[in-house]
């Protein structure tokens, strides 16, 4: 095989990754944080019905810990995190909001509210 002078293409380590592309990558990772929870929430539901009384408290031990709060922590922001992007997205669908500023301003609202809603309910809730 012969070496070439052909430029090579940037590496990961050089190429700067745009806000809407870290956001989509977000959006996907949350939706599958969102199904790992309905996994978790189906299991809990199913040992409330069929089992005894200690694996449901086994599991409000786990979500009791430090640990499990802010596995229910993230999970509340996934939820809202999707839920505002997934609004985003109906915009979209309809054809507005889609040059690169108001795609910029519209992604870090929507970080910016999920952030807010998430601390709103663990205050409210807490």
């Amino acid at each position: 095989m012969s070496s070439s002078n052909r430029p090579t293409s940037p590496h990961l380590q050089v190429y700067k990754m745009p806000l809407s592309a870290k956001l989509s990558i977000l959006h996907r990772l949350t939706g599958l944080a969102l199904s790992f929870a309905a996994v978790i929430l189906v299991f809990w539901l199913f040992a409330l019905a069929y089992f005894s009384t200690t694996t449901s408290l086994a599991f409000y031990g786990f979500f009791s810990s430090v640990f499990g709060k802010i596995l229910l922590i993230l999970f509340t922001f996934a939820f809202f995190y999707h839920f505002c992007n997934g609004i985003r997205h109906l915009f979209w669908d309809i054809g507005k909001g889609f040059d690169l500023e108001t795609v910029n301003k519209s992604g870090l609202f929507v970080v910016a509210a999920a952030v807010v809603l998430t601390a709103v309910v663990w205050i409210i809730g807490a």
